[in-house]
């Protein structure tokens, strides 16, 4: 059981520095050849944080042909399942923004958790959490939808922040379902049975589980954000 347990420390901290050096390449590259949608230039290194090299072939195979300085052959529209992989990623970078801040403010206020029906409410501290990760990451997710609407269509303010809801509340949600999903199954299936009780903020355990649970997010939201593309109601990118 020991060796288990090192060895799911060692694998989480492998996974997470992989993931952050996929960040920073494409950071790095990013900053010097921009994306003409600028809220792009965050949501590419955010993405790659969980989604690690799979992001970083993305950006490379796709993500480059929205630089500023693409030719016009590197422009082509990407294949419409790209396209959904690239709106599914915009709208999870948000929700991964409000979820790493929510558990990162619990992490160091613990007692918030009562404000969101800790002891009161729900006996599990993991579920008042998940109450503030929605809210944050559906604040984030809106205003990064928000930036990225309004200098697309030239939208009012408020103008922008209804289309904004229109096109990211079902997605959003749909990404946290997933995310709230996959979590749970490794909070309770995983690690409480392993290390006799669910892993915290303060643990790379956790953030290698929430890189799954990111994924998670990503598979049960993509079919919507399809939907939504197809409907007119969520722009391609």
């Amino acid at each position: 059981m020991h060796d288990a347990i090192q060895w799911l420390h060692l694998l989480a901290l492998g996974s997470l520095g992989l993931a952050s050096l996929c960040a920073a390449v494409i950071f790095a590259h990013i900053n010097g050849h921009p994306q003409r949608m600028g809220i792009m230039d965050a949501v590419w290194p955010i993405c790659a944080l969980f989604g690690s090299v799979l992001v970083l072939i993305a950006y490379f195979c796709y993500g480059v042909r929205d630089a500023e300085d693409a030719t016009e052959a590197e422009r082509e529209p990407a294949p419409f399942p790209v396209m959904v992989a690239k709106g599914t990623l915009h709208c999870g970078s948000g929700c991964a923004v409000g979820d790493i801040v929510a558990e990162t403010l619990l992490l160091i206020f613990p007692a918030a958790a009562t404000w969101f029906g800790w002891h009161w409410l729900f006996q599990e501290k993991l579920f008042a959490a998940w109450v503030l990760d929605f809210i944050l990451a559906y604040a984030a997710g809106i205003a990064f939808q928000y930036f990225s609407i309004v200098p697309m269509k030239k939208l009012s303010p408020r103008e922008g922040i209804v289309a904004a809801l229109k096109a990211d509340s079902l997605s959003l949600t749909a990404w946290q379902l997933g995310m709230y999903g996959v979590m749970a199954l490794l909070q309770f299936e995983v690690f409480k049975p392993l290390l006799h009780a669910p892993v915290s903020a303060g643990m790379p355990e956790f953030w290698f589980a929430m890189q799954w649970a990111m994924i998670g997010g990503f598979i049960t939201s993509y079919p919507v954000n399809a939907w939504l593309i197809r409907a007119g109601i969520k722009a391609a990118m």
